[in-house]
Order: C-alpha cells, then structure tokens, then sequence
C-alpha cells in the first residue's frame, strides 16, 4: 500500500500525539479497530482529493471513509490537530527556518455548502453561505495560526483572535516566541484602535492606509500570506466549506498547515 498521503515524516510525529485507546474487551470484543495510520490516510485522501467520506477508497486508504470521518472527529475534540501544528513550528525554529521577526496576515472567502456556525452572508458571493479563513504567516509563509469565521466578519475584528491562536513556539533555548516584531496587512485592516492594540502587544503595525496611493512596498512582504492561502487551497477539500460543523472544518485546516510546515522541513535539508 503506497504511504504517499502519510510520509513516515508526517506519521512519526502525530502518532505521540494520538490518544492511547481504551482496552478491548475479553468477552465479545467486537471488530479490530481500524489502523490509526489507515484512517490519517483516509482524512488526507479527502483533504486533498474532495471526494464524499462514503467514496473513500478503502483499498488504497486501508480503512472506510465513515471510519476516517469519525477518526477526524475524535482526534479534532481531543485537541491533536493544534498539538501537531505546534510541534512542527518548534522544529522550524530550531532549524533556524521560523522567521518571526516579520508576519503578514489576510482573510480568504470560501463557500458553505451547508449551513452551520460560523457562516454568513457573504459580500463577495452575492451574500451565499461563506466562511471566512483568517491566516497569519511568518516572513517565508510558514502558517503561524488559522482561524474560521463567518463570511461576513471583517478581517480586522479577527485580528486579536488570530494572535492569540499563535502557540508558544519553542524549539530554542529561552522564552518561547509567540508574537511577531512587525506586522504587515493591507487596507482592510486599516484601524487606528488596532493599531494601538498591537503596539501593546510589542508589534510593530505595518499596515497599508485607505486613501493612499498604491507603491508602498509593503506588498513585498505581504504577498507571503497570499502564496500560503494558495498552498492551502491545493487541498481541495478546503476551497469550499462542506462540513456543518466549523470545529470539523477546522479540523482540516489545521492539518493542512501542518503538511505545509513538513514540506518547508523536508526541502531545506
């Protein structure tokens, strides 16, 4: 069976992560539960392909999609997703490839299929159902967090919420970091009252201001959250909201930042 969705890479870091299995039963134990690696399998098989849970192929992911959607389901309650996410960034800053002297931040509109929390009208789909991604980088593009919110929720007001869901990334000797030096946004962040709020924090504010001419140069730095959010919809299942539940949307999302992560791992050595 090819590990192509699961590289040894990825799996020996989130097997640590998985929470240990209750023991079988001596009597009537019912059937062997399916391989925790089959079912990671299963979730990157829809995470990148878009395919119905029903239509996963069980002879290519080793178990059934109803099994790797209740698997995402409870690894995404018991917390594992963000565990991962934080691992990987610690190992990117002990390589000495986390740059978090400078970030950029944006907000990407998506569909939803379905109604649920967090979706909304929204203004760039002729008020439809949408969810919104609010994502925030390092200088490389490395994804620091990633928040869900309605689609009709402005950038701005998921500022202070998309920094505190930065982790205390370790990985060097000291404090952990977990706040940027700068960062860089455009006009739709432009608001004087987060401004102040990210001097507080120690940010520096680098945001584009309505009214003025274009050619500031901060595109230079900010076009890195852009090429993320196009690494992150590589994974088709994450261009359109398909799950009623956010914190199952969520749940992909995560993930998919953490393979993100792996890769800039894998190709600097």
């Amino acid at each position: 069976m090819s590990d192509d969705l699961v590289p040894d890479a990825l799996w020996e870091r989130i097997a640590p992560l998985l929470p240990s299995r209750p023991p079988r039963r001596h009597r009537y134990p019912g059937r062997l539960p399916a391989d925790d690696r089959a079912a990671l399998r299963g979730i990157v098989y829809v995470l990148r392909k878009n395919v119905r849970w029903r239509d996963v192929p069980a002879e290519r992911t080793g178990c059934s999609g109803v099994t790797a959607w209740r698997r995402l389901r409870d690894r995404t309650e018991a917390g594992v997703w963000p565990r991962l996410h934080e691992v990987l960034l610690a190992e990117l800053r002990k390589a000495g490839l986390l740059d978090m002297d400078d970030a950029a931040t944006d907000g990407s509109h998506i569909r939803a299929l379905k109604r649920g929390a967090h979706t909304g009208p929204s203004p760039v789909d002729r008020a439809r159902p949408g969810s919104k991604h609010h994502l925030i980088t390092d200088r490389h593009g490395a994804p620091l967090a990633v928040t869900l919110t309605g689609g009709n929720r402005h950038d701005v007001t998921q500022l202070t919420p998309l920094l505190d869901a930065i982790p205390l990334i370790r990985g060097l000797r000291g404090r952990p970091r977990h706040r940027p030096g700068r960062l860089f946004a455009d006009r739709g962040y432009d608001c004087d009252k987060y401004r102040r709020i990210l001097r507080a924090r120690g940010i520096t504010p680098k945001i584009a201001r309505r009214g003025v001419p274009h050619g500031s140069g901060l595109g230079k730095t900010r076009w890195v959250v852009e090429r993320t959010f196009t690494w992150l919809h590589q994974f088709k299942r994450l261009r359109i909201r398909y799950e009623i539940r956010a914190d199952l949307h969520l749940g992909l999302l995560q993930p998919a930042c953490s393979i993100i992560c792996l890769r800039r791992l894998r190709t600097s050595f």
